[in-house]
């Protein structure tokens, strides 16, 4: 047996032949000439090794090997039309979609999106992967996740990737956090860093997007900032502000602790951007369509 792969097509005209009885009514079904039908079938059997017709008068019929491969040539057929049902851009979203991202989007948007999917898409199932940008962004390039929720800052733009599309979901204002004993200020942010000068400061240790932020800030304030401490956790990063062990950047809106204040700051302002990144091919493929969707409709609103 050849071990080339069989194409579909010649699977159906001899189906059609096995239902139909001859090669001229299978030509006129399919829209062919008689003779593409014959060179089909000659063909499979170049590729299964053995004969599928023989001659019966002035027709001709399928052989039991014909008969046996037109059976499974009717399964074959079937499975391929559903799987084109299954995975096309039109068909219902089922399946497991990976996704690999930051907490907060997980907390704030998709685990309403995966309470929703319960209910109104119960054959999509997403897993769920808790990474810091970069390491979300691996995942999607090793083909280990298919939906990558991210984030930069306005102030540290992230590279693009020309391999992956990046959906714009959502934006969210930061402040400065400090402990609640310092003294009320007012100005720019700029002049707010300068404030806070000879502070430690408090950075993420597994993302370097906010340590930028504060270095540009820093730098355009006039000094380098001593980045001693670090720390993945909101809360842990609140308990050190409070503990009085340094200030960090921290999202507005944001239960703060007790013994934490929130600065605001402008001109310039610092915001978090957030995006769903996927690959291009896979952009079509109805589950990740569908999360996208809701993802972007629950981040619009």
């Amino acid at each position: 047996m050849n071990n080339g792969r069989m194409e579909t097509r010649r699977l159906q005209i001899l189906a059609e032949l096995s239902r139909l009885g001859s090669m001229r009514a299978v030509a006129d079904v399919l829209g062919i000439t008689t003779s593409t039908v014959s060179q089909q079938i000659a063909a499979l059997a170049g590729e299964m090794g053995t004969a599928l017709i023989e001659p019966a008068g002035r027709l001709v019929r399928l052989t039991p090997a014909g008969r046996r491969l037109a059976e499974h040539a009717v399964t074959i057929l079937a499975a391929v039309e559903t799987a084109h049902r299954d995975l096309g851009p039109g068909a219902e979203p089922n399946g497991t979609l990976r996704v690999a991202g930051f907490a907060t989007a997980f907390r704030g948007y998709l685990l309403p999106v995966v309470i929703e999917l319960a209910v109104s898409s119960p054959r999509v199932h997403v897993l769920i992967r808790e990474h810091e940008p970069a390491e979300a962004l691996a995942l999607l390039a090793a083909d280990e996740a298919d939906l990558a929720l991210t984030y930069d800052f306005n102030l540290a733009p992230a590279a693009v990737d020309p391999t992956v599309s990046a959906t714009p979901l959502w934006t969210a204002g930061w402040g400065l956090g400090v402990p609640a004993a310092a003294e009320d200020h007012e100005g720019t942010t700029v002049e707010t860093f300068a404030r806070f000068r000879a502070h430690d400061w408090i950075v993420n240790s597994r993302n370097t997007a906010d340590e930028e932020v504060i270095r540009t800030l820093a730098s355009m304030a006039g000094f380098s900032p001593r980045v001693t401490h670090q720390a993945d956790s909101l809360e842990l990063v609140q308990e050190m502000i409070a503990a009085g062990l340094g200030v960090a950047l921290l999202p507005v809106g944001y239960p703060l602790l007790a013994g934490v204040r929130l600065l605001p700051l402008a001109a310039p302002d610092v915001e978090l951007r957030a995006y769903a990144v996927a690959r291009h091919g896979r952009l079509d493929w109805p589950p990740l369509a569908l999360v996208t969707d809701l993802l972007t409709a629950a981040a619009g609103g």
